[in-house]
């Protein structure tokens, strides 16, 4: 699936368990956020494709996405993100002595 048509689908997914998203650019990551009680996904119109996905992938992973009915091919897709997003935040091995 192509990226844009996997981001395509996330943002669906998204707003189907409550979000907006917002596209802007400016200087920052991008990530979720609550403001007056609107549920928000701030993605950053600068940053690559890949990154935006990742974005949206860890909403879901954090969110409700096992309520709502996820193609079999974007499940796929998801799962290997967040297997990705899981690896990028495992904690540093302590060496050994």
């Amino acid at each position: 699936m192509k990226i844009e048509q996997l981001i395509l689908e996330l943002e669906s997914l998204c707003e189907k368990i409550g979000y907006t998203i917002r596209k802007e650019r400016g200087s920052f990551r991008g990530d979720q956020c609550v403001i007056e009680g609107e549920k928000l996904i701030v993605i950053n119109k600068n940053k690559p494709p890949e990154t935006q996905a990742g974005i949206l992938a860890r909403v879901l992973q954090n969110g409700n996405s096992e309520e709502i009915f996820i193609k079999p091919a974007v499940r796929k897709e998801l799962e290997d993100l967040w297997v990705r997003i899981d690896r990028f935040n495992e904690p540093a091995e302590e060496p050994s002595e």
